[in-house]
């Protein structure tokens, strides 16, 4: 049987702070695997997977599974030391001027804003894992509210994965902004990109959302319906994990579409066609609202609206607003 190794050392916690070296420990739990191979699965060169394998040995949590030599050709295996990993320590600064509040879930640019416009009282820290990641760690208590846009099969947003996930708890729902997403382009769209099918022409590049977030949920459940594989789409592998991530792949010209925020195209100057109109809320647990109140509080003043309002694609309306769960 397996075993599921607990973290707390800090340097084995730095090493899976990049998300890359996260994803080759997540592929090497699965199963052994070469240089190559990961090369292969992860777009990446083999010099680059051996950078990040030297961390992750370094720290102990890879190994050499197997060493096999084949025409002269020697390659080594790797595997990771333990079928999972548990980290459940946070280490949360000491700071008797400002308050820490510890946001995870899907990545937002009005989250950002929020950080800065209340940096002097206010210290919120973000982890952006995906919508239901940003869930299951607010059940299990490693951070304080979690942002989602998940959309259930029946067209609600949000409710229905708070109530499975939540079951047993006392949670609110707040809504911070409904936003716009669609397909993020290159400036004057020179492939012709027009819906989201073109996805699946050859000479089409894509970069794609993690697993778990509410876009990458969003894009399946429409490649589903149109019958496309994501076997046909080049680069459905070639993760990110924001939107901020996504516009700049493809302002860099290392992929020609990638699904974001309106606002984020617009702010590496991108093209834009929009897809669908979304609910962003926030999630929290009620006994923590004291806690919360100066952050919830901004969120109904006009400073806060005028702020997120400058944003493209984000509407305030019910910027605030508690649904009812």
């Amino acid at each position: 049987m397996g075993k599921v190794e607990i973290l707390n050392q800090f340097e084995q916690i730095k090493a899976l702070a990049d998300p890359r070296r996260l994803e080759i420990l997540r592929l090497l739990m699965a199963g052994p695997a070469s240089l190559t191979q990961l090369g292969v699965r992860l777009e990446q060169h083999p010099a680059r997977i051996r950078h990040h394998m030297q961390k992750l040995e370094n720290a102990g949590l890879v190994e050499i599974n197997e060493i096999t030599v084949t025409s002269g050709v020697t390659e080594k295996f790797y595997r990771a030391c333990a079928g999972a990993y548990l980290i459940h320590q946070m280490v949360m600064p000491r700071d008797n001027q400002r308050q820490t509040i510890i946001f995870s879930g899907s990545h937002d640019l009005a989250i950002e804003q929020l950080s800065l416009a209340l940096g002097t009282h206010i210290n919120l820290l973000s982890l952006p894992v995906g919508s239901l990641d940003g869930l299951v760690a607010l059940r299990q208590g490693f951070c304080h509210i979690a942002g989602s846009h998940l959309l259930d099969a029946d067209g609600e947003y949000n409710t229905p994965y708070v109530r499975h996930l939540l079951p047993d708890r006392n949670p609110s729902l707040v809504t911070l902004a409904y936003r716009e997403q669609g397909l993020i382009l290159a400036p004057g769209n020179p492939k012709g990109i027009h819906e989201l099918s073109d996805l699946a022409r050859a000479d089409v590049s894509f970069v794609n959302r993690q697993s778990g977030s509410g876009t990458r949920l969003w894009l399946d459940a429409r490649l589903k319906e149109l019958g496309i594989s994501s076997n046909q789409i080049n680069g459905y592998a070639k993760i990110v994990n924001t939107h901020t991530e996504t516009a700049q792949t493809i302002h860099s010209g290392q992929a020609d579409a990638g699904i974001g925020l309106q606002a984020a195209a617009q702010n590496f100057g991108l093209g834009f066609i929009p897809l669908f109109n979304e609910r962003y809320d926030l999630t929290l647990m009620q006994d923590q609202s004291e806690f919360l109140a100066p952050l919830l509080n901004h969120l109904q003043s006009r400073d806060c609206r005028n702020d997120m309002a400058r944003l493209s694609g984000y509407d305030t309306t019910h910027t605030g607003e508690q649904i009812t769960l």
